[in-house]
């Protein structure tokens, strides 16, 4: 123990400041999935795709796999302009120590910051900027605090996913009630609704090209 003290103590500052600085990268990428969630667009589209699947009563079809892989590209796709401003603004210059270590997270927050509150509600910000207590209102989006935004951002997110999935649910529900009233008009109490009406909505979501139409409200919302 006296040893490892005497290492620490005798150590180069500079390389002391390399180590901390390791450790704060690899904490920031155990932390990655984590804000690639909660800070983009993935948190919409992942929910959107799942009521799909629900709505369709397929079970595992789509697998969690394929939505979550169609999701995440989706995400790369949307995310795209304001990752390349993240980029050119605070990684880059970074990289080539131009900027400090906080004049990288600054410019990084910025464009991320614009992109959250532009789809964020009022509402649900105000929520979160009461409860922190602070006396002086942010006057603009970079003043907001990521504390208050980004679960925010995450409920505005959760209540549009829900919205969209409400509506994708109704022509689907429309034809589990008519196959229903169907079969007990036919007496067939014992046979579930549900076997007959899947293939009905499977061509249904086939005929209208679902897919396309799921995806091109999902790029149209962003």
């Amino acid at each position: 123990m006296n040893d490892a003290i005497q290492i620490f103590s005798n150590a180069d500052p500079s390389s002391i400041s390399t180590s901390v600085r390791l450790l704060l990268l690899i904490t920031v990428l155990s932390i990655a999935p984590g804000i690639l969630i909660l800070m983009t667009s993935f948190t919409r589209i992942v929910v959107v795709l799942s009521f799909v699947r629900t709505s369709l009563a397929t079970q595992q079809m789509p697998p969690n796999q394929v939505l979550i892989g169609l999701a995440l590209f989706l995400t790369f796709f949307i995310m795209a302009p304001t990752f390349s401003q993240v980029y050119t603004e605070a990684l880059n210059p970074l990289l080539n120590e131009e900027i400090t270590l906080d004049e990288a997270y600054e410019n990084a927050s910025t464009p991320i910051k614009e992109f959250m509150a532009k789809h964020t509600r009022e509402k649900d910000l105000a929520l979160f900027l009461n409860y922190s207590q602070t006396e002086e209102r942010p006057e603009t989006v970079q003043d907001v605090p990521l504390t208050a935004l980004v679960p925010a951002f995450v409920i505005s997110e959760l209540k549009t996913a829900f919205q969209m999935g409400f509506m994708i649910f109704i022509p689907f529900l429309i034809i589990d009630m008519a196959v229903a009233s169907v079969l007990m008009s036919m007496g067939m109490m014992m046979l579930p609704p549900v076997m007959i009406s899947l293939p009905f909505k499977i061509l249904l979501f086939v005929l209208v090209d679902g897919w396309y139409l799921i995806t091109h409200s999902l790029l149209d919302g962003f």
